[in-house]
């Protein structure tokens, strides 16, 4: 599975668990989870590389609880394994 979709599915799944994601430019490393009045919000920052945006999303959604119960195609679970192992 491509990059490009393996981030569009991860948005996706995001959206699904009830977080506003919001594209904004951001300088290109920035990116992240955070609440904002009372609201989760990912920013995607669309001034970073594929990659980068692919990693900054797997590292804010990994410690999430609510994704065990919910399916995650297998390139994407495999993805969210090795970023909880890395950051415990």
């Amino acid at each position: 599975m491509e990059l490009s979709a393996r981030l569009e599915a991860l948005l996706t799944l995001a959206e699904q668990i009830g977080i506003d994601v919001r594209a904004e430019p951001m300088g290109g490393a920035g990116g992240g989870l955070c609440r904002l009045r009372g609201q989760r919000v990912l920013f995607v920052d669309t001034g970073a590389d594929l990659e980068t945006r692919y990693e900054k999303t797997l590292a804010a959604l990994a410690p999430l609880p609510e994704l065990e119960d919910r399916f995650i195609l297998p390139e994407i679970r495999r993805d969210l394994e090795i970023i909880r192992q890395e950051f415990p």
